[in-house]
């Protein structure tokens, strides 16, 4: 595989769906989306899923974005793994 063809499996640019974990402030998955919105040109407000972890301590934020690319990827999750609050991201 050369350095400009795609990881198999994947057609950029493509759906893909970003996942990250935190404390359930109530500000967390404003702090989602403001990192996404940082590299994503649109976020369908309706491709948001949150689910509160049982005991409602944690929060689980699910966002469908249009991934362009592996580095595109790759920026996004650095700078979620970066952020304090981001105990996880999947």
């Amino acid at each position: 595989m050369t350095d400009e063809q795609e990881p198999e499996g994947f057609v950029f640019p493509c759906d893909y769906q970003v996942k990250a974990m935190g404390l359930d402030d109530g500000l967390f998955k404003d702090v989602v989306v403001e990192i996404l919105s940082k590299h994503c040109h649109k976020i369908d407000h309706d491709r948001i899923e949150c689910v509160a972890s049982k005991n409602g301590k944690y929060i689980s934020v699910r966002v469908t974005i249009e991934a362009q690319s592996k580095e595109h990827l790759d920026c996004i999750y650095d700078e979620l793994t970066a952020h304090e609050k981001v105990l996880m991201r999947l």
